[in-house]
């Protein structure tokens, strides 16, 4: 390392450090909080994606103006991908790029007033897609955009795409921008990007025929495009002023289902993969059996709720005929002293019968628990909204109150704000329980730690 020379330079957008890591390559060569990256290598720096590719060889130029506007430079020799210990204010470096869509479907704008900010804000960034998994329009993308997402091989990404038809899409995310999506994807795919798609189905608009016509163009790309999910559209009561949608029912979900399943079968021919998935809510509204474990092959939609109820069944089977291969006479000692322990779970109304089965497989299992599963309406949002991650704390305690909950309720943390014990209508976990005077206790989106918390056993 070497620091080359001083010399004054005018202010421009610059890239302000804001931790240096005791011992680091930063630290060592002498950057404080407040120091600012001019370039790395000669080239400037927009975003988390450019820091991270350029600081990946072993010998890198950095310049950075000092608090006093003078320049340094440095040679730098370290290891391939070494990185040079330094934090910025936000982990992306640049703002999230929002969406400049007006889709009819949109649930942020059926969202009521008076909730908090951040639930407002509609991001359509692909660097977050590629950080986080959000799924993104491609709407406010240019070339340049593109070409960076290759050049740094930002994969896989997810993309909204709703419809191949270009009027259509136009019509749905209300953008005349949106119609060339599958010229971006085509891009994306011949440079070796893998794609996730999602199209969000909506009523006598983009299903029947034109969701044929979606499969088809998007899986004839296939395995660029690795996976397509179909989720029903999400529809709130706070829809005045915005175009009239139809809710699924029992009917047009079981149409979907067949339509779906006809086309799993002929890509799994013809690809080995069945591409399409549908969202669990369809299976659950039509009262159709819950595709098998293996049929969702990977499990490529998960974070988009495709097949999280085959994988948690799967996972429930599984550590629960490891209990029992244990002894459990001894299990159930442990179970609060072996004294009848009697409990509450909280679930959406769709998932009611699946989360409810749950409950009278560990009450065969464990003799000494009682389980009751309360599924909540969705006053909050309205009657069409019955999936369980969109309960508010205010239902729960409302339908709850004066119900004999046991010693504990439990929820699952999809309920909650991430790392935070906060419902969407901002109730805290510790409002809920004081309010209905228990314990709530948070349950993670995974088998294992349902049954351990909800038995209340503490064998590992």
């Amino acid at each position: 390392m070497e620091k080359k020379n001083f010399e004054k330079v005018e202010k421009e957008k610059l890239v302000e450090i804001k931790k240096v890591e005791k011992g680091s390559i930063a630290d060592e060569i002498g950057l404080e909080p407040g120091d600012k990256i001019v370039s790395i290598n000669g080239e400037k720096i927009e975003d988390i994606f450019d820091y991270r590719f350029l600081i990946t060889d072993e010998v890198i130029k950095l310049k950075v103006i000092k608090s006093d506007s003078e320049l340094w430079e440095f040679e730098i020799e370290k290891d391939a991908y070494e990185d040079l210990g330094v934090e910025f204010d936000s982990p992306m470096i640049d703002f999230a790029k929002s969406c400049m869509n007006k889709c009819i479907f949109c649930f942020i704008d059926q969202l009521p007033k008076g909730m908090r900010s951040s639930l407002y804000f509609k991001d359509d960034d692909t660097r977050l897609s590629f950080l986080s998994g959000n799924y993104v329009t491609l709407t406010n993308m240019k070339e340049k955009d593109l070409d960076k997402i290759i050049k740094y091989h930002m994969s896989p990404i997810n993309i909204s795409v709703h419809t191949t038809n270009p009027d259509l899409r136009v019509k749905m995310l209300k953008n005349k921008n949106a119609g060339d999506v599958m010229q971006k994807i085509r891009k994306l795919a011949k440079a070796g990007i893998t794609i996730n798609c999602q199209i969000v189905l909506c009523r006598n608009i983009n299903d029947g025929t034109e969701l044929d016509r979606t499969v088809n163009d998007l899986s004839a790309l296939y395995p660029s495009v690795n996976s397509i999910s179909v989720v029903p559209v999400g529809l709130t009561k706070y829809r005045e002023g915005l175009p009239d949608l139809i809710p699924f029912d029992k009917i047009s979900a079981s149409e979907t289902i067949e339509q779906i399943t006809k086309w799993q079968e002929r890509l799994l021919k013809e690809k080995g993969s069945r591409v399409v998935y549908l969202a669990d809510e369809f299976y659950l509204m039509a009262g159709y059996e819950i595709p098998s474990y293996d049929e969702y092959e990977d499990f490529p939609q998960l974070e988009n709720g495709v097949g999280l109820i085959a994988l948690f069944k799967y996972e429930f089977s599984d550590y629960l005929d490891y209990l029992r291969e244990q002894n459990i006479d001894k299990l159930q000692i442990l179970n609060s002293n072996n004294k009848r322990r009697k409990i509450s779970i909280v679930t959406g109304v769709l998932a009611f019968e699946f989360i409810n089965g749950l409950a009278k497989e560990l009450e065969k299992t464990f003799k000494n628990i009682e389980i009751n599963v309360y599924p909540i309406k969705n006053n909050f949002f309205g009657e069409h909204v019955t999936v369980t991650g969109l309960l508010t704390g205010q239902d729960i305690v409302q339908q709850l109150s004066g119900k004999d909950l046991g010693e504990e309720l439990f929820i699952p943390e999809t309920m909650l704000k991430a790392d935070e014990d906060i419902f969407l209508d901002d109730y805290s976990v510790k409002m809920v329980e004081e309010q209905l005077n228990i314990k709530l206790t948070v349950v993670k989106n995974n088998a294992r730690d349902f049954i351990l918390k909800v038995t209340g056993l503490t064998f590992n």
